[in-house]
């Protein structure tokens, strides 16, 4: 398949995931809400079901689709630490991630998801200027 066919395959399936899930179980799919309450939180069941799919989901595409696999760029193992835990404290504080605010927020005309997600957009968008083109650090 050519490049524009994937990525649209693969944002209808994942619009289509976040309807299924709030239409049949009342659930927005934010993937780091339902990581951290399949660990810590009520009604893990379909959580993990739900994780486990997103994974073999992965596996499937990779292995029968041939979809290649992205490279994962080298760098300091500190520096990757440091924006995972950044990540994940901007997760909390925001009430949401990219997936649940994006995809699910937006979708249901949420306020609150609209100017998170706008926030998320433009911190991508001046993080990769930055390291880009002031610091010189991504080629």
């Amino acid at each position: 398949m050519d490049f524009p066919t994937l990525p649209l395959i693969g944002g209808a399936l994942i619009g289509t995931s976040a309807m299924l899930l709030l239409a049949g179980l009342g659930r927005v799919a934010g993937i780091t809400g339902i990581c951290w309450a399949a660990v810590s939180g009520p009604d893990r069941g379909w959580r993990f079901l739900f994780l486990a799919g997103l994974l073999a989901g992965g596996v499937v595409a990779t292995e029968l689709l041939s979809v290649p696999v992205p490279e994962i760029p080298e760098g300091p193992l500190l520096v990757a630490i440091a924006a995972g835990l950044l990540v994940g404290f901007g997760t909390r504080r925001g009430g949401g991630c990219t997936s649940g605010h994006g995809v699910c927020g937006i979708g249901r005309q949420s306020r609150r998801s609209i100017v998170a997600t706008g926030v998320f957009m433009a911190f991508g968008v001046i993080s990769v200027f930055v390291f880009h083109q002031v610091l010189g650090v991504m080629s």
